[in-house]
């Protein structure tokens, strides 16, 4: 049986939360120093980019080393392949960078999992990835 759509939000409002705290720490405290130290201010898409590393890094750490994130764990959640194996980190740099779209788009890829068949986000479905309740 995989978790329902509603355990998963929870578990990605749970880790926006989270991400918000790393994020403060390897993210706005560097550019913060940067511009009061030196008065600097980095282009936007370095910014963006050091966003999306930073980011990649915390995701696809955990979810290699795991299976699943801070946030994950607190709700009892597993990342896997659809085979029951561990994601490839193939599986998981593909994961993560669709994951991205299917947020910034509206939130389409979440959207998606009210038609699939198996109510798998879209970056899931294409990357060969579902969320499943961990077991012990």
């Amino acid at each position: 049986m995989l978790p329902g759509l509603r355990r998963r939000l929870a578990s990605m409002l749970y880790e926006s939360m989270l991400l918000l705290g790393v994020l403060s720490v390897t993210f706005l405290l560097p550019h913060l120093a940067l511009g009061l130290a030196f008065d600097i201010t980095l282009p936007g898409v370095i910014l963006l980019a050091h966003l999306f590393a930073v980011s990649g890094v915390y995701f696809l750490w955990y979810w290699r080393h795991r299976g699943q994130t801070l946030a994950m764990q607190t709700w009892n959640l597993q990342l896997r392949s659809v085979t029951g194996e561990p994601p490839t980190m193939q599986q998981l740099v593909l994961r993560y960078l669709l994951s991205w779209p299917s947020m910034i788009c509206y939130g389409a890829g979440i959207f998606w999992a009210l038609f699939d068949r198996d109510h798998q986000f879209l970056h899931d479905r294409l990357a060969g990835t579902r969320i499943v309740f961990k077991k012990d």
